[in-house]
């Protein structure tokens, strides 16, 4: 990879920044600075492939095009206007200008906003004569600027849709987990190929998905396309070579340990289809049953679920009956196993009556969950008996 260096940012779930940092050491980047909700890093402007192409946990990749000090909104005009951006993409490319802050003295992003998109078509205005035209819902170049009390960034998207959307997903159901929180648990859970793993809640099969594409060694974002195709310095030669060589690295034939099942048929149908539609139908097996009858399908391994959280009136009640449950089946069956088990529900250790090893503080969004790992050894966390009870 050549080129001069380059400054990027990768947004991802709160939680996953150290994993987020550790895969983008892996893939070369350097300078790497993990920061509340994303890792900065630096490399060849081709590094922005590769992260797209390969990154299981980043939630985007935006190209870091300026950055200095504002007080008004027409430092940003004036900023804005100075920079580039016929080098960058032409004006026949449509885009979306999109403002987030942190203790921004100004009142209204939306002037903001409008100010940025203004100068970005006055520059080209200017030269060519022509402008390019806004398109909210799907344009082809995402402009980002953040700004904080007194400094401001512009970023250039250089993924397009977000990252998690790996363009595999046949089923909808309600509430899945995104693809790249579900790789960042199993990352942090340390569940690696060899070993078996039951997700025994699976629900549409995020968890089982990602864990067969790591399995098979399938980078994510080989079935979709960039933002960074859109642009002026897009080097297809190079793109492909990198696509080959990841599609070299495959094992399309490892066999592997993947157990998922559901008391709902409905949504077994969903993690099916999601399967089938990936190509990786034959590299799990998954099974109707309920949570409190599964049998381990291996002697040990890592048993990793996301249970509902209780959100909804009535639930509560309900999970508070099942987890105490849940405890005694993970003590009584799958000794020599180990439980990460991800929820926003934070009584779980108490319900399930299981004392757990780690907890990991982890965002679903905006909600503020745990990732809770329990070891299971036979016996070993129930309440010792009292003199003189049964």
């Amino acid at each position: 990879m050549g080129g001069s260096l380059q400054q990027f940012f990768a947004p991802c779930p709160r939680g996953l920044e150290p994993v987020l940092a550790d895969e983008l050491k892996e893939f070369g980047a350097r300078d790497i600075a993990p920061t509340q909700g994303g890792v900065g890093f630096c490399g060849p402007f081709d590094l922005c492939y590769r992260v797209n192409l390969e990154s299981r946990i980043a939630s985007r990749v935006l190209w870091r095009v300026w950055h200095g000090p504002y007080r008004h909104e027409q430092d940003l005009y004036d900023a804005a206007i100075a920079l580039p951006w016929r080098d960058w993409f032409s004006a026949e490319r449509t885009i979306k200008v999109k403002v987030s802050a942190q203790q921004c003295p100004l009142t209204s992003l939306d002037f903001v906003t409008l100010r940025i998109k203004d100068a970005i078509c006055d520059s080209f205005v200017r030269i060519a004569k022509a402008r390019p035209s806004v398109d909210t819902a799907t344009p082809d170049v995402r402009i980002d600027a953040f700004l904080d009390a007194a400094r401001a960034t512009v970023y250039l998207d250089t993924s397009g849709e977000p990252l998690f959307k790996r363009g595999l997903r046949a089923a909808r159901t309600e509430a899945p987990l995104r693809e790249n929180l579900a790789a960042g648990i199993l990352k942090l859970a340390g569940w690696m190929p060899e070993q078996a793993l039951l997700d025994p809640m699976c629900g549409g099969g995020t968890f089982l998905l990602e864990a067969a594409q790591v399995g098979r060694r399938i980078a994510p974002g080989l079935g979709r396309r960039f933002a960074f195709e859109k642009l002026n310095r897009f080097d297809e030669q190079q793109w492909r070579t990198l696509c080959d060589a990841s599609r070299a690295r495959q094992q399309s034939a490892a066999p592997l340990r993947i157990f998922g099942s559901d008391v709902n048929g409905t949504v077994l149908q969903a993690a099916r289809a999601n399967l089938e539609a990936a190509g990786l139908a034959e590299a799990v097996h998954l099974k109707q049953v309920s949570v409190l009858d599964v049998k381990p399908p291996a002697e040990s391994g890592l048993i990793v679920m996301n249970p509902p959280y209780g959100v909804r009136t009535g639930e509560e009640a309900e999970l508070a009956g099942l987890y105490p449950h849940l405890g005694d089946v993970l003590k009584q069956r799958f000794a020599g196993w180990r439980a990460c088990i991800f929820t926003g529900d934070l009584r779980l250790p108490k319900l399930i009556r299981l004392t757990p090893s780690r907890r990991t503080p982890l965002f679903n969004g905006a909600l503020e969950c745990r990732l809770y790992e329990f070891r299971l050894v036979q016996g070993s966390m129930r309440r010792p008996k009292q003199a003189g009870e049964a």
